[in-house]
């Protein structure tokens, strides 16, 4: 059972009863699999590797259920394509400017972040995530070699 969100105000409305599909556990395992923070086309591609009849728009839309009910963790990133997460738990993130790929930073969680937002204009905070940008080891060894 998952609680379905309503899409103007972001209340929960009722409780829906959704199946477990085989294909919801298909991207599920792949993601956990990859353990890295993949993105949507990512994912795709790596299960068509092994089943190559599924849909780009199931993949998408079991991404879209997953993340919703909590089983993963969907990561927005400015100015590129949002990726998934296998961990859950609140944590931050970073993002190599040469490469685009992400990865966790090793920080304890900021519990208070939220009470110091002062804020002036009205706004009801929900949720945040932060992501910095830097280059990876791997980008910077490339660097070396130029």
């Amino acid at each position: 059972m998952f609680l379905e969100k309503s899409e103007e105000n972001g209340d929960y409305l009722f409780m829906v009863e959704r199946r477990n599909t085989i294909q919801r556990e298909l991207v599920l395992n792949a993601v956990r699999a990859m353990g890295c923070h993949a993105t949507a086309e990512e994912i795709f591609n790596k299960i068509a590797e092994e089943y190559p009849t599924i849909s780009k728009g199931t993949v998408y839309r079991n991404l879209k259920i997953l993340a919703e009910s909590g089983s993963i963790k969907r990561v927005e990133v400015p100015e590129a394509a949002d990726c998934y997460d296998h961990i859950t738990s609140n944590h931050y993130h970073v993002r190599c400017i040469k490469c685009g790929r992400v990865f966790d930073v090793d920080m304890d969680e900021i519990s208070d972040i939220s009470e110091k937002i002062k804020d002036k204009r009205g706004f009801s905070f929900l949720d945040f995530d932060i992501v910095f940008k830097g280059i990876c080891p791997k980008c910077s060894d490339l660097k070396k070699l130029d």
